[in-house]
């Protein structure tokens, strides 16, 4: 078993042993993330769903509203008109045959990809490279799509993608430790909305389990399930 860092342990003591509201659990992060770079912060929802089931997927992305803080490099398959408005909406890669190439040769130089319907046909031979990778295009997310500019500016400007895996817990970033705890608590906010917005309808019984929020090297902090937002609003299930 692999042994923890003095900085862990040290850090560990500071986490509260009850669950506690989103503004102070986002006080709490910071406070313990003591690496010497900006820590991404992650929220772990551990839902009641079994995601083995057809009806109890849950997947989407939801636009945070202070951002993610991450420099987000975004790939455009495209031609004609539309690359050129990818090109003018900041995309960093726009291609079609030499961009697929270029990934069939294992260079991956971006963190999202964009396509318009009309490139699918070549996208799709590339799916499993890109699929594990959670980089294929999917027009459920908004990036198969003829409006490239806006795909880009919301990939660019904080939209982030959240996926509840196998144990039906969804891990969702939502900011930087550079944050101030309203920010962050905000963008909490934002993405418990959207969680609750997308519960599958077959889903029985309690719904949110847990939540935890943790920095890159902290260990995770429980934050109170009923409340929703970072001070009043609260959730009755």
């Amino acid at each position: 078993m692999a042994k923890k860092s003095k900085r862990y342990d040290a850090a560990e003591k500071l986490v509260p042993e009850q669950a506690i509201a989103p503004i102070e659990a986002m006080r709490v992060v910071k406070e313990i993330a003591t690496a010497n770079f900006d820590e991404t912060i992650t929220v772990d929802f551990r839902l009641g769903i079994d995601t083995r089931q057809a009806d109890q997927q849950l997947r989407g992305t939801v636009s945070l509203p202070n951002g993610s803080g991450k420099n987000v490099r975004v790939a455009v398959f495209a031609e004609g008109d539309a690359a050129k408005a990818a090109e003018e909406a900041g995309a960093d890669i726009v291609g079609t045959d030499e961009l697929t190439e270029q990934i069939n040769a294992g260079k991956f130089d971006f963190d999202a990809a964009v396509a318009t319907p009309d490139q699918m046909g070549k996208v799709g031979r590339l799916g499993k490279v890109l699929g594990p990778r959670g980089l294929m295009p999917n027009p459920k997310l908004g990036t198969v799509t003829n409006d490239v500019a806006k795909a880009i500016k919301e990939l660019k400007g904080g939209r982030v993608e959240y996926r509840a895996d196998r144990y039906g817990i969804a891990h969702v970033i939502i900011g930087k430790k550079s944050f101030t705890p309203e920010a962050l608590a905000e963008n909490y906010g934002a993405v418990y909305d959207e969680i609750l917005r997308m519960k599958p309808a077959a889903a029985k019984g309690k719904y949110v389990k847990s939540i935890a929020v943790s920095s890159t090297m902290s260990p995770g902090i429980e934050v109170d399930p009923s409340v929703q937002r970072a001070y009043t609003e609260t959730v009755s299930e």
